[in-house]
């Protein structure tokens, strides 16, 4: 393995013929906007957070009106891109920046990562490229291209294995042209890099990495070991009106879809009629006509299978009989203005396009 500055000649060298730099977020660039997309960027590809990004700037232009903005019009605003707790924690951040450092972004790692949803490798990166300050980074594109180079064994995301990495990110990181190296690095990982088809003949430190030389490049790093997903079923209540409103409800802050507007949920255990007039009688108030039963699907998550059996159902009610404040009737005309999941957002359309 040759010296260090070599590699980070090498690499410098590379990014400045081949790197990307005409993404939106490398034009104009401030603490904001480089945050912005570091938190989009977590487990989302650059093409999918492009047009995100691009409205949240246009609706948000900078932190002070993200921190203004009420939480349904971020979160309506994410909608689709998942993992919704990082909307919320934007949203906190955003408030932290202006009620706790003065409207202006830290300007030291240690205060970057007071942020909600701002880790180490993501303070990293503000810090080094909108900042200038020598900062490592080690975000899953990092971690493939230095396990590789150095043949690093295990996991990522076991302790001992990021502290190798970490360690390794340390020392390549340079004093100079730090914008230029985070970004490349990132860079490498996600055009050349990458998990499956790594484009090694085109990488300026092909000669050097250790898992090219053993032919074993996708072995590096090793994968998250494997365990089944459990399978969790929900019955969703569509439930309409004779103002024509739909019936949605608030969910609570934390869990999955954290704070978005979704249908209310009821047992499985039995038959819908058996389990979904109780439901409505004692949770909503309300008598329903006969409930149509849509075809279920699967929702995967993370972590598990979500089972979700669609349930159709009129009632004469009328707006003001429910009684539980977070759950609340809705024109169609006003739904896209909410912050919904993408099954419950595609049920809306055809619940609408049905009636």
């Amino acid at each position: 393995m040759p010296n260090t500055a070599t590699i980070q000649e090498a690499i410098l060298s590379w990014y400045d013929q081949n790197g990307r730099k005409h993404l939106p977020w490398q034009q104009d660039i401030t603490p904001y906007r480089v945050w912005l997309s570091e938190v989009m960027l977590q487990q989302t590809t650059v093409a999918a957070v492009i047009p995100y990004f691009e409205r949240f700037i246009e609706k948000f232009p900078d932190v002070a009106d993200l921190a203004k903005a009420n939480e349904d019009a971020v979160l309506q605003l994410w909608s689709g891109l998942g993992y919704y707790s990082r909307a919320r924690n934007l949203h906190k951040a955003a408030r932290m920046v202006i009620d706790d450092f003065g409207g202006k972004f830290p300007q030291n790692l240690d205060d970057l990562q007071k942020l909600p949803g701002v880790g180490r490798s993501t303070a990293g990166a503000i810090a080094s490229i909108s900042m200038g300050i020598r900062a490592p980074i080690l975000d899953g594109n990092v971690k493939r291209v230095l396990a590789r180079l150095h043949a690093v064994e295990g996991w990522p995301g076991k302790s001992s294995v990021a502290k190798e990495l970490w360690l390794i990110s340390e020392k390549y990181t340079p004093n100079e042209r730090l914008p230029a190296w985070t970004q490349a690095m990132m860079d490498m990982g996600a055009t050349l890099c990458t998990r499956s088809k790594p484009k090694c003949e085109s990488c300026p430190v092909e000669r050097w990495c250790e898992a090219h030389a053993y032919g074993k490049e996708t072995s590096f790093p090793e994968s998250k070991p494997k365990k089944v997903l459990p399978e969790k079923h929900v019955r969703m209540l569509m439930l309409v009106n004779s103002h024509g409103e739909v019936l949605l409800e608030k969910r609570p802050p934390v869990g999955i879809w954290g704070g978005l507007w979704s249908f209310p949920e009821f047992e499985v255990d039995g038959e819908v009629d058996d389990e979904l007039r109780p439901f409505a009688e004692d949770k909503l108030g309300m008598a329903l006509t006969e409930p149509e039963v849509w075809e279920s699907f699967r929702h995967t998550f993370s972590h598990y299978h979500l089972h979700i059996e669609p349930v159709k159902a009129f009632t004469e009610a009328r707006g003001h009989s429910v009684a539980d404040s977070e759950t609340r009737w809705h024109p169609f005309s006003e739904v896209k203005a909410l912050g919904l999941a993408a099954p419950v957002t595609r049920l809306l359309s055809r619940l609408q396009q049905s009636l």
